[in-house]
């Protein structure tokens, strides 16, 4: 009778170490995990999380990681240019690389590396000793190459990417994404067209297609090359012809060795028990605090790191194996808590106030009279400030004790409960401290309460001491307080508000959760307020942040108004245009594809149309087809024109033409943005549902979007002011540059007057292409543009842009040593201030590497400019509403694009608003320059810009 441990099937996966750290740390390109310390940790926490939920979720019986060697290898002493266009490793990932070392060692798993060998040779070899062995072999990588290794018992594992889920290739998928008829001719296919990725150059001119059929004809490089004569394309046999060589070596390059000296026994990768001392000491180190919870809470350890033999990311449940035993059972091993508490094993005194008990109400009210500062929380039934009702509402006085006030379901009696707590709320000696609280405030004005209180907001606060981390509750508190909060899908379950509404929940589970919120919202406010002070931000957070507040509050609450016929209009004209344009698109490319498909775009350009020699590929191997290549390209073929046009209406169409109609309130019939005052790391503010500041406006189409935004009705108009040339002028104060100075201050056109200084010639002599050029070099200097890109904005060669910059700093000696002083400062000290004090921190201003340095330097001169804009906008938008607010006018102000800002003027107060919002903008940052406004009114945005 056969043993039961040999009935399951063994399965290895052999993990590409670096292509999986590359992509982990990409993901979070966008929104990076950096520590308290400001580490940046995105590369281990996505590799961290991606080897656990390999663990758990494909149970593998083996496992190893492989990794790339640092020494050179066969390849790059056969081919110098071996991988030679590819950019130096990304700082924040070579100092992850210990920490991945400690993941990959507190896992138990082993690691290996080969002298002179890739990961892809190592895992070649492993793979082919493992399927002779018997073993199911998961070969763990996005990389294209590794289909030359698949066969009946190895496969790629290609892991989730966005949105696209995990791809399991076996020789059949090989074959088809190929076009080949056995996985060992993907080296053929790569030794043909070659590998972009790898800088392995193929044979020239020879695409996928061509690429294909000769396979299908010759089946391999060596049997084209002996049957050449018979290829009936004479181009293409030319083009084998004088590449047969580079053929060769091609195929060379791209085989990946099957035979790597290698001693490793494949039983050793049997899956063991993470090293959970290590584990708790590697996730404290680098604050992974929702891992761990995740790792040594989840019971659900046990069992499932046992075998199966069902396929990876099967949904069987495992079967049962006496394999591993019980490696996560507590006799088994000690697993240490979380480096953090819970509600669980915290003290405190939650306390629920029911909506009828008019005596609990009473008492708490009469507590909130005496408290000077409280921290207030809102549960709603949605997240949208403007149509959720009141659920319920917090208090929290001191540490550990808070009460919940629960809400009945009539909005009236709802209504009158709030109007009991409302004197709470206008008493101007109190401190109201909330989690973002604009929420809050908006949520409490359609229940008749405007907040005259001072306030503090926790996120914000945390936001200007280091601008780039996360600032939800979270985060705040387990970064501070060392406590993990009540997750919401405890209560409303993992799809939100769309699964539960939280009246339904249990008054208890609401009440811990809520009192809960409040209680850490007041900790951190004691906590947060001494890191204001010592940082030196507290001048900043008091006179521009917290009153930007309640403008913000006021402004989403009004909204604007939509009208949709005009949408409606301009949706028609667009489909036209783009059904035109699809059908001009395929009569220059011979055939019907889809457009919005980058891999069939790429195909029609450069293997079907060819219109670029050595058209540049991405890390799939797809050619790039990018706004940044068409451009370059749009005049090589008028196919490239239509496609970017194309594009360009797409996007109107599907990020505002549709979607703005459908987020019209109900309530109000009009869209109500929502601004992010925590987001940019310059200090800008940015919105969404819609996103305004992205709406164009240097495009005719993009205009034409504007004029569906309107007056709420016939007795007010549109005002909209905007501040010109500001970053220009601020540039000019900043610098002390007396020869921009001295322009401004002449009030001349500074464009054509830098055109006059730079070309050495008379102002009236100046021609509009020099004002043009003039005109790019002023903006490109405040983003430290290079030689480079001057001569590509400006279509002139890389010598006349450099002359151009060199002759600018000539006429603009003091912008020249702005910028260099800004440099040495950043690199100093870590970090460059606007002139109100806001900090941005530049962290890789010192890199070795050459590409990161210059871009963090850009960024070190550029941000005191934009921040400084950002400061000077708020600051103006703080007068104007007080100013609104104490003359009791009923203009209001509703938009913010950019050093735009955008009035719903009451018609009788025409004038009097045209002259506030001009004076106050001027006013707003005293410089060495004037502040210039221009202003407009119209019947919609359009017309009043």
């Amino acid at each position: 009778m056969h043993n039961k441990k040999n009935m399951v099937t063994k399965r290895l996966f052999l993990l590409d170490a670096m292509a999986l750290i590359y992509r982990a740390y990409f993901a979070f390109s966008r929104a990076p995990r950096i520590t308290s310390g400001g580490i940046n940790t995105s590369a281990s926490f996505g590799f961290i999380n991606f080897l656990y939920d390999i663990i758990v979720k494909e149970k593998p019986t083996h496992i190893a990681v492989c990794i790339d060697s640092r020494a050179p290898t066969f390849r790059h002493e056969e081919f110098a240019d071996y991988k030679a266009n590819r950019q130096a490793i990304p700082e924040d990932i070579v100092s992850n690389l210990p920490f991945i070392h400690e993941i990959i060692a507190g896992f138990n798993i082993q690691l290996i590396e080969n002298p002179g060998f890739e990961a892809d040779d190592i895992i070649g070899t492993l793979s082919s000793k493992a399927c002779k062995e018997g073993y199911e072999v998961f070969m763990v990588s996005p990389d294209k190459d590794f289909g030359q290794l698949v066969n009946s018992c190895v496969r790629i594992y290609k892991p989730a990417h966005g949105k696209n889920p995990v791809e399991i290739l076996g020789v059949e998928e090989v074959c088809e994404k190929f076009g080949v008829e056995s996985p060992a001719q993907v080296i053929d296919y790569l030794g043909l067209v070659g590998d972009a990725s790898d800088n392995i150059p193929g044979v020239a001119g020879v695409g996928p297609v061509a690429a294909k059929k000769l396979l299908k004809e010759f089946g391999s490089i060596e049997n084209i090359i002996r049957n050449i004569d018979n290829i009936k394309n004479i181009s293409l046999k030319n083009k084998i012809a004088g590449n047969i060589e580079n053929a060769k070596q091609s195929k060379r390059l791209a085989t990946i060795i099957t035979d790597v000296p290698c001693n490793c026994n494949i039983e050793e990768f049997a899956l063991k028990a993470p090293n959970l001392t290590a584990m708790k000491t590697i996730c404290d180190k680098l604050e992974f605090r929702s891992f761990a919870q995740r790792f040594f809470t989840d019971m659900s350890l046990q069992g499932l790191l046992l075998p199966q033999a069902s396929s990876p990311t099967s949904t069987k449940p495992a079967q049962n194996s006496e394999l591993f035993g019980n490696l996560f059972s507590p006799e088994a091993i000690e697993i240490p808590t979380a480096s953090f508490s819970t509600i669980n094993d915290t003290p405190h005194e939650y306390i629920l106030v029911q909506h009828d008990d008019t005596e609990a109400i009473d008492k708490l009210t009469s507590e909130l009279s005496i408290a000077t500062a409280i921290a207030f929380d809102t549960e709603t039934t949605g997240l949208d400030a403007n149509s959720c009702e009141l659920a319920g509402f917090s208090f929290c006085m001191e540490p550990h004790k808070a009460y919940y006030i629960s809400c009945p379901d009539d909005f009236d009696d709802t209504f009158a409960l709030i109007s009991k707590f409302k004197p709470i709320f206008d008493d101007p000696s109190k401190l109201i401290i909330g989690q973002n609280i604009k929420f809050d405030l908006i949520v409490l004005k359609w229940y008749n309460v405007d907040v005259k209180a001072k306030l503090f907001d926790t996120m914000i606060g945390h936001y200007l001491i280091n601008p780039e981390a996360p600032h939800n509750m979270e985060y705040l508190s387990e970064t501070y307080l060392k406590y993990t909060p009540v997750p919401i899908e405890t209560l409303i379950g993992k799809k939100g508000f769309n699964q539960q509404n939280i009246r339904t929940v249990d008054i208890l589970k609401v009440k811990e959760y809520a009192a809960e919120d409040a209680d850490i919202t007041f900790q951190l406010y004691e906590i947060i307020t001494k890191e204001i002070e010592n940082g030196g931000y507290k001048q900043l957070f008091k006179t521009i942040e917290m009153p930007l507040v309640p403008v913000l509050t006021s402004m989403e609450f009004e909204g604007v108004k939509i009208d949709v016929s005009v949408l409606n209009v301009f949706l028609d004209n667009l489909n036209k245009e783009v059904a035109e344009l699809e059908t001009s698109i395929y009569e220059y490319a011979g055939e019907h594809f889809n457009i919005s498909s980058p891999k069939q775009l790429g195909e029609i350009l450069f293997d079907k149309l060819q219109i670029a020699n050595k058209p540049k590929k991405t890390k799939t191997g797809q050619y790039s087809t990018g706004e940044e290549i068409l451009q370059k390209l749009q005049f090589v073929h008028p196919i490239v024109q239509n496609i970017l046009d194309y594009r360009a209406l797409m996007k109107l169409r599907s990020t505002y033409v549709e979607p703005l109609p459908l987020l019209i309130n109900k309530r109000t019939g009009r869209i109500h943005t929502t601004y992010n005052q925590a987001v940019v790391a310059t200090g800008r503010l940015s919105s969404n549902n819609p996103n305004l500041q992205n709406i164009p406006i240097r495009t005719e189409k993009g205009r034409e979007i504007r004029k569906a935004f309107v007056p709420r009705d016939s007795e007010h108009i549109f005002l909209s002011a905007d501040y010109s040339q500001i970053e220009l002028r601020l540039i000019a104060h900043i610098s002390g540059d007396e020869n921009m100075i001295a322009a401004f201050n002449a009030h001349k056109d500074i464009h054509l007057s830098t055109a006059s200084a730079v070309f050495g010639i008379p102002e009236d002599e100046v021609t509009a292409e020099m004002r043009r050029m003039a005109k790019t070099v002023n903006f490109g200097i405040i983003y430290g543009i290079s030689p480079f890109g001057l001569a590509e904005r400006l279509h002139i060669n890389r010598f006349r842009a450099s002359e151009l910059i060199t002759q600018y700093f000539v006429q603009f000696p003091a912008i020249k040593k702005y910028m260099e002083d800004t440099i040495l400062f950043a690199k100093k000290h870590g970090y460059v201030e606007t002139i109100m004090g806001r900090r941005r921190y530049i962290k890789d201003i010192n890199s070795s590497n050459g590409n990161i340095r210059g871009y963090a330097e850009r960024n070190a001169i550029n941000a005191p400019i934009q921040g400084s804009s950002a400061d000077m906008i708020k600051i103006a938008m703080i007068n104007i509403f007080d100013k609104i607010e104490k003359a009791q006018l009923n203009s209001r102000m509703i938009l913010q694009v950019h050093d735009e800002l955008i009035f719903d003027v009451y018609m009788p107060e025409k004038e009097i608003m045209c002259e506030l919002v001009i004076s106050e903008m001027k006013k707003a940052m005293k410089l060495s320059v004037p502040l210039e406004v221009s202003a407009g009114f119209g019947n919609d945005w359009g017309e009043a810009h």
